[in-house]
C-alpha cells in the first residue's frame, strides 16, 4: 500500500515544486517506486521532470475530466527515475468546468485506487492556492508536507494552512494529517532564518524536519535544465539536503 503525500503551501515561491520533484527523485534513489502528479496549471514539476508540457496530451486536466483514466495518464521513468501525471495551462479550466460536478472533491482519490498497489509514494504538487485541485490533492492524501521559506510573516501562512488541513480533515478527508513542515532557501548565517526555525520550532514542536534545504545556486539553477537536483548536480549541497529529507521521510537511516 502507498503513501500520499501532498506538498502544499497557499503562499507561492516557498520551494514547493522544487521539494516535489527533488523528494520525488530522492525516495526514488532510495529503491522507492515514485508517482509524481502534478497539480498545478503552470506545469512547473512536469517540466522540472524533463516533459515538455505544451506537448502532453495525457494530463491531470483529462483525468480530472473523466476523458483518461489514470493509467493512461502515467509517464514512466522520466528524470529523476520517477512516473509522472504530467500537467499544463490546460488545467486552469478545470476549475469551471467541474462546478456542479458532484463529488468533484474525490476524483482524484478515486483514480489513484486504481493504483494502490503500484506505488510506495505518490507525491502531489498542489497549486500555491486553495481550490478544487489542492482538494482534490488534501482528500487523495494521507499527509501533507509544508515547505516553509524561512522570512517573516512564515507563521502566519503556516497557521492559515493548518486551519485548511484540519478543515479537510474534518469535512473530506479523516484520515489528512500534517506530515511535517521543511524549511526552505535556508541560510544558517542569518539571524532572521534562524529566529523563524525556532519559532515555528516552538509552534510544532513534533512535525519540523531536522533537514533544512539551502539556499544555492545549483538547485536554483536545475529546473531550468529539466533535472532534479540528484542528476543535475549529485554532489551539490542541495543534493544531500534532499537525500537526507527523503531519508526522514521513509524513516531510513
Amino acid at each position: 500500500m502507498e503513501k500520499i503525500i501532498a506538498i502544499a503551501n497557499q503562499k507561492g515561491g516557498v520551494g514547493k515544486t522544487t521539494t516535489s520533484v527533488n523528494l520525488a527523485a530522492c525516495l526514488a534513489e532510495l529503491g522507492k517506486k515514485v508517482l509524481l502528479i502534478d497539480m498545478d496549471p503552470q506545469g512547473n514539476a512536469t517540466s522540472g521532470c524533463s516533459v515538455n508540457k505544451v506537448e502532453q496530451e495525457k494530463t491531470v486536466y483529462e483525468l480530472l475530466l473523466g476523458e483518461l483514466g489514470i493509467r493512461e495518464c502515467i509517464l514512466k521513468d522520466v528524470a529523476g527515475g520517477i512516473s509522472l501525471i504530467p500537467s499544463n495551462v490546460n488545467l486552469a479550466a478545470a476549475e469551471i468546468e467541474l462546478i456542479g460536478i458532484e463529488d468533484k472533491e474525490y476524483i482524484l482519490k478515486k483514480e489513484i485506487e486504481y493504483i494502490n498497489n503500484d506505488y510506495d509514494y505518490i507525491i502531489i504538487d498542489c497549486p500555491p492556492s486553495l481550490n478544487t485541485l489542492t482538494l482534490n490533492a488534501m482528500t487523495s492524501a494521507d499527509s501533507v508536507i509544508v515547505p516553509i521559506q524561512c522570512e517573516y510573516l512564515a507563521l502566519e501562512g503556516l497557521s492559515d494552512l493548518i486551519t485548511t488541513i484540519n478543515l479537510v480533515k474534518e469535512r473530506l478527508n479523516p484520515k489528512l494529517d500534517l506530515e511535517g513542515i521543511v524549511f526552505t532557501m535556508y541560510d544558517g548565517r542569518t539571524n532572521l532564518a534562524n529566529d523563524v526555525v525556532k519559532n515555528v520550532s516552538e509552534h510544532f514542536p513534533d512535525k519540523v524536519y531536522e533537514s533544512k534545504i539551502p539556499r544555492t545556486v545549483r538547485l536554483s539553477e536545475a529546473p531550468s535544465f529539466g533535472r532534479p537536483i540528484t542528476e543535475y548536480d549529485p554532489k551539490s549541497q542541495g543534493a544531500e539536503a534532499y537525500r537526507a529529507l527523503a531519508r526522514e521521510v521513509a524513516g531510513v537511516k
